[in-house]
């Protein structure tokens, strides 16, 4: 069965990260992403390494399957010629220039859309295409760090801390992927494209969810608090007799059910300890407890009883333990493509399960201009008219 997207073509002149995740997203679905890179070097990510696999970035590798690559140079206008002919055969144009460049290289939306009025077009920046900060250099670190993500992550004497992950990348292609398919369906019902303005910051700042709802209701700036949660105790990793297991007692039923499990009546109804609001004001003397008490067995030991119990609990994977454990592997959410020269390539897959229109995982990422002469035919460009091109270095 053809993909949800199927039929839907992307013109994606991003690169690094957020783009490219978004447009991977994308191409999961059935679309079709042509990938716009420079000729010679490509994406910024193609040389962000090591580790390379057979001279390709695992980086790049990660991030840029199902999709076809073509190099052009943007600033020739012969290059730009062929960004608008892609663009008057295309659905969605996506990029994630500083605000600003796309218009002065001559493929800001409103260049684009007189030659497609339908063009659904996506810019992606550190801080959006208005305000303040407009042209500041935007970077995921910065957006974690001024939204207040960094100073809500940590351990609570430690310093502010990032993300182990690129959220804020990560999190505005996420953005981008559902706001270029919800502009689509508008499209349907209006037969006009739009502009979608996503920024890192704002991405990261609907983030804060709880965390903005908690200082809206007090006025005071949310705590650091490890992995713990700030409105329920327990719920963080504990030592065991061989390693570190996450329990999860999210609510008063969860904590009678432990307290029974692991032989502590007495904990259900003691004072400090019997209710949610309670355990929160004494989480120290609460987590003390647990403490000693999660000690005392194995983390196998503890997930066979909390299991059978049905308590929340996990144990605290590696990467390694995470991409080999049996779940996730049913899941499928590692996947393996042949690569042209890497070989046998694994990624992490789509965590989106449709019943009908399923995500597949078509092709590997693409070699650097892999697509170049098949695009360019496509456009009624004749096997002399690319000689020509790849001559002045236009593609």
């Amino acid at each position: 069965m053809a993909g949800a997207l199927d039929g839907f073509r992307v013109l994606d002149l991003s690169r690094i990260l957020s783009g490219p995740y978004c447009t991977m997203v994308l191409a999961d679905f059935g679309a079709e992403v042509i990938k716009v890179e420079r000729p010679g070097t490509g994406d910024d990510t193609r040389a962000w390494g090591p580790p390379f696999v057979d001279g390709e970035s695992a980086y790049y590798l990660s991030i840029n399957r199902n999709k076809q690559s073509i190099t052009i140079d943007l600033g020739q206008a012969r290059g730009r010629e062929i960004v608008y002919a892609l663009a008057r055969v295309s659905d969605v144009v996506i990029e994630n220039f500083r605000p600003g460049t796309a218009d002065r290289i001559g493929v800001g939306y409103e260049r684009l859309r007189e030659e497609n009025p339908r063009i659904v077009y996506c810019s992606i920046s550190g801080f959006g295409q208005e305000g303040p900060y407009r042209d500041r250099p935007g970077y995921d670190a910065l957006a974690q760090a001024m939204s207040g993500m960094m100073s809500i992550t940590g351990d609570p004497n430690g310093p502010p801390m990032k993300h182990g992950m690129s959220i804020a990348d990560i999190g505005a292609g996420m953005w981008a992927a559902l706001s270029i398919v919800t502009a689509l369906l508008a499209r349907e019902r209006t037969d006009e494209g739009q502009f979608i303005d996503i920024s890192l910051l704002d991405a990261q700042m609907s983030w804060l969810t709880y965390a903005a709802g908690n200082y809206f209701a007090t006025a005071e700036n949310p705590a650091r608090y490890g992995s713990a949660h700030p409105s329920i105790v327990p719920y963080q990793p504990f030592a065991t007799a061989d390693g570190y297991l996450m329990l999860a007692v999210g609510n008063d039923r969860l904590w009678r059910q432990f307290c029974e499990t692991v032989d502590r009546p007495d904990l259900r109804t003691q004072p400090g300890y019997a209710t949610s609001a309670e355990r929160v004001v004494n989480r120290d003397a609460v987590i003390a407890v647990v403490a000693e008490i999660i000690r005392g067995r194995t983390t196998s030991e503890w997930m066979r009883v909390l299991e059978e119990a049905g308590i929340p609990a996990g144990p605290i994977n590696t990467v390694a333990q995470a991409l080999t454990d049996p779940h996730v592997l049913d899941r499928e959410m590692v996947v393996t493509l042949d690569h042209p020269t890497a070989g046998s390539v694994s990624m992490t897959g789509n965590p989106a399960k449709f019943s009908a229109t399923p995500a597949e995982m078509r092709s590997a990422p693409p070699l650097l201009g892999q697509h170049t002469d098949e695009i360019l035919l496509s456009l009624d460009y004749t096997e002399s008219d690319i000689a020509e091109l790849r001559a002045q270095g236009v593609v």
